[in-house]
């Protein structure tokens, strides 16, 4: 993506972001709203900032980091990132035993896998709303340690066309990501993608294998200061 179209996408994201936000913040364990003096005058200041950001960086990744760093999110530096996201992983397996969502960890980074049979009804992009309990325990954590990207990948087996199946991914994503967001999940960390049937986990021959090919994937990224 280019310099400019991605400077365009941020500056959308981080004033709807304002928008919503207001100038009140959100207790992270209580929900209570609360005035945060400093928000008044710290709109144009983050504004600028994700603008300065998005527009420095050698890559995508680094971009959205520079990004968020800019709008005010903190970052993290050597040995403390290991540390921070060994803290976030206890947290999140404590939470989500007996869940039905795995996190495993790969070098610094997250991933919770929420399969599509726990998390949705069949064939919709519509919550079970027995897991809002289970995504309202991600986003208490999500909310304490928010110095990590948050990538929320759809993904499904092979049945149905490609196109039924990007769309439903794609959707499905998008709803992860909304209800993470609507429970004071800053929405700036958060991206969706839809990848359709394109990456199993195992193989679609089987009911099995379809069934863990139906999932949503959230990966947990550390901020970077570099």
């Amino acid at each position: 993506m280019k310099t400019s179209t991605w400077v365009r996408s941020t500056l959308l994201a981080v004033a709807a972001a304002l928008t919503a936000a207001g100038c009140t913040t959100t207790d992270a364990y209580t929900g209570e709203k609360k005035v945060n003096n400093a928000s008044k005058g710290a709109g144009i200041g983050a504004l600028a900032g994700a603008v300065l950001g998005a527009a420095t960086g050698d890559n995508s990744k680094e971009r959205r980091e520079r990004a968020l760093i800019g709008a005010g999110v903190g970052a993290l530096t050597g040995a403390g990132v290991g540390a921070y996201m060994d803290k976030q992983e206890a947290k999140l397996r404590a939470q989500l035993q007996d869940s039905g969502v795995s996190v495993t960890r790969s070098g610094d980074n997250i991933i919770l896998n929420m399969p599509g049979n726990v998390t949705f009804k069949t064939a919709s992009a519509d919550l079970n709303s027995s897991f809002f309990r289970v995504l309202d325990s991600v986003s208490l954590v999500l909310k304490e340690y928010d110095k990590t990207t948050i990538d929320v990948e759809g993904h499904t087996d092979s049945d149905g066309s490609d196109a039924y199946n990007q769309q439903l991914s794609l959707e499905r994503a998008n709803s992860v990501g909304s209800y993470l967001n609507s429970r004071g999940v800053n929405g700036q960390r958060i991206v969706t993608f839809g990848a359709g049937e394109a990456r199993p986990v195992a193989s679609n021959s089987t009911p099995e294998g379809k069934q863990q090919n139906r999932r949503v994937e959230l990966k947990l990224q550390p901020i970077v200061r570099g």
